[in-house]
């Protein structure tokens, strides 16, 4: 290939042109721009398939607003590369020319605005360069690359609807399945866990049900807010008095809901919580905890049985150890020795297990920096995913994405 950029090496035969990283950028200026709620990403769905058709590539919409694309290019390895496009209910606040003044539309009708807080604009971005580059180099490659652009990895509902929407019926069955996620550390470096990289999540909503009354008349009540209160506290018992100490979890009471006025006792309370857990056995256990308790004590206080309802359910993220320490050789040669790390699992989630699981094929996820040195070293907080300032620098960002997606798709179908 011609016109190669001299900060992007040569990596199995690929490398990002001048023009390509041109396309870059305003593929990911659009994107950020113009964000979704998730399962609502309508317009960027649309926007990947006209991308996709003009590269030639064929593509199927799979999940509702998912999209896969399958690159073949003949005999040879199957490969599954993910990227997610949703995003968030934030106000942007990072000042950008190309900030996000979209709005979107919450489940309960509430209209809200939307930012790419997470990162996700730059997932999609990079996945749809390198499938340019692969589309334009046919000849330093061989076999099939399945492009999976997955809706709704915030709620958890995008790689499970993909699952059941026939996406590995209807798609080649990759050997493996890759995807990355960018951070706010270092922009240039890649890091990655060698089994455990992200916890499962479960997150429940408590109803708490008690007796009306008026303030003055406590004695006439069964009050939800106290009995709630106790559940809260007990319950951040389970892990500093239920766990053995060398297992992970955490337990968040994230929201507590309770009555209209300061003197009237509600008739009920609700609460959400978040659990996070590495090991399927602590989960069971973390789990049946919270449902003792929370009956417990509502036994303790006379009080109704609550209702414990599940929203959302986050699959383990793993990667095969084996595959993920020949990756980590993989990337050092792509972005450098000392630009790669092997780092301890996240307490964060992700669906993306989903994906290689339903078909009992390995999988391996990595990060990637999206801040500049003056951002990471400087005195002030550093802008985490999922703030209304999280603004990832565009280079060395965007490249290094790219370099560390072509190294793990090249290791499997380079020539």
């Amino acid at each position: 290939m011609t016109n190669t950029l001299d900060a992007v090496e040569q990596t199995g035969g690929l490398a990002l042109t001048q023009q390509q990283q041109s396309e870059l950028h305003e593929l990911y200026r659009h994107l950020h721009a113009h964000p979704e709620l998730s399962m609502q990403e309508h317009r960027t769905a649309e926007f990947i398939e006209q991308q996709l058709d003009g590269l030639g590539i064929e593509n199927f919409r799979c999940g509702g607003t998912g999209v896969i694309g399958v690159l073949r290019n003949g005999n040879g390895p199957v490969v599954g590369f993910r990227a997610d496009t949703d995003g968030l209910p934030i106000k942007e606040d990072t000042g950008l020319e190309y900030a996000s003044t979209d709005t979107g539309i919450l489940p309960d009708g509430a209209e809200v605005p939307v930012m790419h807080g997470c990162g996700h604009d730059t997932h999609t971005a990079v996945l749809l360069t390198v499938a340019r580059m692969f589309a334009e180099s046919r000849e330093a490659w061989a076999g099939t690359l399945v492009l999976i652009f997955q809706p709704g990895e915030e709620t958890a509902a995008g790689a499970a609807a993909m699952v059941a929407d026939g996406l590995w019926e209807r798609a080649p069955k990759p050997e493996i399945v890759y995807g990355q996620h960018v951070m706010p550390g270092l922009a240039g470096t890649v890091s990655l866990s060698v089994g455990s990289a992200m916890a499962m999540a479960d997150s429940l909503k408590v109803t708490v049900h008690g007796r009306q009354s008026h303030g003055s008349q406590p004695q006439d009540s069964i009050d939800p807010v106290v009995l709630g209160a106790h559940m809260v506290v007990r319950l951040q018992t389970i892990v500093s008095r239920e766990l053995d100490p060398r297992q992970a979890a955490v337990v968040t009471v994230g929201t507590f809901h309770g009555g209209l006025k300061e003197n009237i006792i509600p008739a009920y309370a609700e609460f959400t919580l978040n659990i996070r857990t590495f090991d399927d056995g602590v989960r069971a256990q973390v789990l049946a905890a919270v449902r003792r308790i929370i009956s417990a004590e509502a036994a303790a206080s006379g009080a109704p049985e609550p209702e414990i309802e599940e929203l959302y359910t986050f699959p383990a993220c793993y990667n095969e150890p084996a595959e993920a320490e020949g990756l980590a050789e993989v990337l050092r040669g792509a972005v450098g020795q000392d630009a790669v790390s092997v780092v301890p699992a996240l307490m964060g989630s992700e669906d993306f297990g989903h994906l290689a699981a339903a078909i009992d094929v390995p999988a391996v996820y990595w990060f990637f920096g999206g801040h500049s040195a003056e951002v990471v070293n400087g005195e002030g907080p550093v802008p985490m995913n999922h703030s209304p300032f999280f603004a990832p620098v565009m280079e060395p960002t965007l490249s290094t994405g790219v370099k560390a997606a072509v190294a793990a798709l090249q290791s499997r179908l380079g020539r």
